[in-house]
């Protein structure tokens, strides 16, 4: 019986490996213990009742799809929860996976169509794409934090879902590096849209999907099928178009229907990882039509972005943090959104499985993988530190108000090295030093600069500060 749910659970991870990203399967799914299989249900164990809440709400997509390949439509979910290090368990939570909608089911079936389709979502031959608008219902406006790195993108999706198809803005193409919020903006558009103007037919799909449905259509002869779907769309999401690059069938046919779609006051909506002018192997006649309406891009989020999303992503899981872990977390991660959120999701888990509060020392501890030596450290503890070490004044002083010379001049040159050697804003480097203002951090820096300047044994000491981090010199 053992032997047998094991290898029925792994077959259900196989499914869900697939769907997920490895981080994601590692922290949610790697801990799962299958119990028992009876009655057309599994019985799985989980660490904590935080983990069964995560994976209802984040994952019961998969489950399903995993329990349906599995086990079959009538097949069920059982949770037994772990509530403490001991033996004892909690009657174990049952979950019945939804079974297939039989409304959406009739709606369905195919018909003869004696008269041409009244939605495009009666058409039933093009690949899964009969009722399904492909958003992901989470990707609304309110969770994607506005920053200098993406205002002009979020401002101008809040447009185009206002009033699709009747601005300027069409299309609408939004780009930037990997994991910076291109999918969440452009599927937000779509979900108000859809929300606002519920008769419309908005389809998110990506151009890998778009590609596959093309060369589907070629060998089943069905490319006028594929075309005139594609036409009936009121607004098409169309995500990584670089992915077009050296398709020329496949652009030819995007851009008839690109034509026929924007003549028609359609509203189109664009995801690239760059610019128009740098997507290499794409048709001229293409590319222009990108740039008919606009285009705006994603950059990397700036350190107070950066908090805003932390403390956005813990507000919505009920967690509260102290400031130094936040700002941590975001002096840490500075590479993308995404990489942040898993960051996020990792250390919630931590902190599940150990029974742990969220403090420092468990943000340091889940973080050891993920942050390269140098960005450690280059944290702001590990500057004060050795700086308090250098003049042998304590963090306190160092940190107070103290106006006696003997602790002004290590406090600047802190403030100094702060600057030098982190990406923290003036406010934030303020913040480390009794909540002072940015003008006192820019006042520290120009006389630290200066006295560099004038006088070598304080040029000496900065070189010395700086070689503990095992820098070549001072930074200009």
């Amino acid at each position: 019986m053992q032997l047998e749910v094991r290898d029925l659970w792994n077959k259900c991870l196989n499914i869900i490996k697939n769907d997920i990203s490895e981080q994601s399967f590692a922290t949610w799914f790697a801990p799962i213990v299958p119990l028992k299989f009876q009655n057309n249900t599994l019985t799985i164990q989980v660490p904590s009742q935080f983990f069964y809440e995560w994976l209802e709400e984040k994952h019961v997509s998969d489950l399903r799809k995993a329990i349906d390949l599995t086990i079959g439509r009538q097949g069920m979910l059982e949770y037994s929860i772990v509530v403490d290090k001991g033996d004892r368990k909690n009657p174990p939570i049952t979950f019945n996976l939804p079974p297939t909608n039989q409304a959406q089911n009739q709606q369905n079936k195919p018909s003869n169509f004696p008269n041409p389709a009244k939605s495009p979502f009666e058409l039933k031959n093009l690949d899964s794409l009969e009722l399904d608008s492909y958003l992901i219902p989470k990707y609304t406006f309110d969770k994607f934090i506005e920053g200098d790195c993406n205002r002009l993108g979020r401002a101008a999706g809040m447009a185009v879902a206002n009033k699709p198809g009747l601005t300027a803005f069409n299309p609408l193409m939004i780009y930037g590096g990997v994991g910076l919020g291109k999918t969440h903006l452009i599927q937000a558009i779509g979900n108000q849209i859809k929300d606002s103007y519920p008769d419309k037919f908005v389809l998110y799909v990506s151009t890998e999907k778009f590609t596959n449905q093309f060369v589907n259509a070629i060998r089943n002869n069905s490319i006028e099928a594929f075309t005139n779907f594609y036409l009936q769309v009121d607004v098409l999401i169309i995500d990584d178009v670089q992915f077009l690059s050296g398709k020329e069938k496949t652009q030819e046919t995007f851009f008839n229907i690109f034509n026929h779609l924007h003549q028609s006051g359609k509203q189109i909506i664009l995801s690239s990882d760059r610019a128009p002018r740098d997507l290499a192997g794409m048709e001229d006649r293409l590319l222009s039509r990108f740039k008919w309406g606009l285009t705006a891009d994603l950059q990397q989020p700036d350190f107070e972005t950066r908090i805003a999303i932390i403390q956005k992503k813990l507000q919505e899981d009920g967690i509260q943090i102290d400031f130094d872990v936040l700002e941590y977390l975001a002096h840490s991660i500075q590479t993308n959104v995404r990489e942040l959120e898993g960051v996020i999701i990792s250390l919630m888990a931590q902190a599940s499985l150990t029974r742990k509060e969220i403090d420092l020392e468990l943000a340091k501890s889940t973080l050891k993988s993920i942050v390269n030596e140098q960005e450690k450290e280059l944290s702001v503890e590990s500057i004060l530190d050795v700086v308090t070490n250098h003049f042998d004044v304590d963090l306190d002083t160092l940190r107070g108000k103290c106006r006696k010379k003997e602790n002004v001049f290590p406090r600047q040159i802190a403030m100094y090295m702060l600057k030098e050697l982190t990406n923290l804003p003036l406010k934030s480097i303020g913040y480390h030093f009794g909540g002072r203002d940015h003008s006192t951090v820019i006042h520290a820096v120009q006389a630290v600069s200066e006295a560099m300047e004038t006088d070598q044994s304080v040029e000496k000491t900065i070189r010395n500060l700086f070689t503990r981090f095992n820098l070549k010199g001072v930074q200009s």
